[in-house]
């Protein structure tokens, strides 16, 4: 299957990518390695000519980010998990830690805060989860793969711990912006309606800082590098994928 979906994909002009492998993760749809390599949704396998068409074009650094962003559009809407469902896997949910009920009191508290002070109180009540595994990302926004909708944020606990919680209000805020634009119909990236409401709100349009190579495109978590710098493409966790 690799084999044929490669051929198909180098006869519409895929360049530049050495091998390409096929996974079932409904987070990130494709993803590029440090080492050139082509990672994507195994479902693309069954995708019309259009739709490969269109992944090529999204990893072509040439062209213009609006026709790239026009032909993520095109194949993030193909419909994968119908023809590669994912494999059932027990959930891996991370172990509650003393204080933390405290913490997401906390940080629940100053959700609700900002919302109103800076959105109005438009924004809906959504979960919030400390994270042990950022090891880069001070947090990320979790969007449902199916309706688009913001579903969680999640904020690094070493950043909690070891930050401000100044900066840690920061980061909520970041991911109340993408939490904004999903909830608005907006691309959950790092592009000019994400830099216009970041200004608009007071905060930089990054929320990295060092907590602790793979560039995904799909987790709507900025370590993801698309090749134009936008931010991540995906379906579902768009996680920003702080970011």
């Amino acid at each position: 299957m690799n084999d044929l979906l490669a051929h198909r994909l180098k006869l519409l002009g895929l360049r530049d990518v050495g091998s390409i492998h096929t996974h079932t993760n409904r987070t990130v749809m494709v993803s590029l390695t440090a080492r050139g390599g082509l990672r994507l949704h195994q479902g693309y396998a069954s995708a019309p000519d259009r739709v490969l068409r269109a992944i090529v074009r999204f990893l072509n650094p040439r062209l213009p980010r609006a026709m790239r962003r026009l032909a993520e559009r095109e194949f993030l809407g193909f419909p994968v998990e119908l023809y590669a469902p994912p494999s059932p896997r027990p959930a891996r949910g991370e172990r509650p830690r003393p204080g933390d009920i405290t913490l997401l009191q906390r940080l629940t508290t100053s959700h609700e805060r900002l919302n109103r002070e800076h959105f109005g109180g438009a924004l809906g009540t959504i979960p919030i989860r400390i994270s042990g595994r950022m090891r880069t990302r001070l947090g990320e926004l979790a969007v449902d793969l199916g309706t688009g909708r913001p579903t969680e944020i999640a904020v690094s606990r070493r950043h909690i711990l070891r930050h401000p919680w100044a900066e840690v209000e920061h980061t909520v805020l970041h991911e109340m912006v993408h939490q904004w634009q999903a909830e608005t119909g907006l691309p959950v990236d790092h592009g000019r309606s994400f830099r216009l409401k970041a200004r608009e709100v007071g905060i930089e349009p990054q929320a990295r800082r060092k907590v602790g190579a793979e560039r995904a495109i799909g987790r709507a978590e900025e370590s993801a590098g698309v090749p134009s710098g936008d931010g991540p493409t995906g379906r579902g966790a768009l996680s920003n994928t702080g970011d």
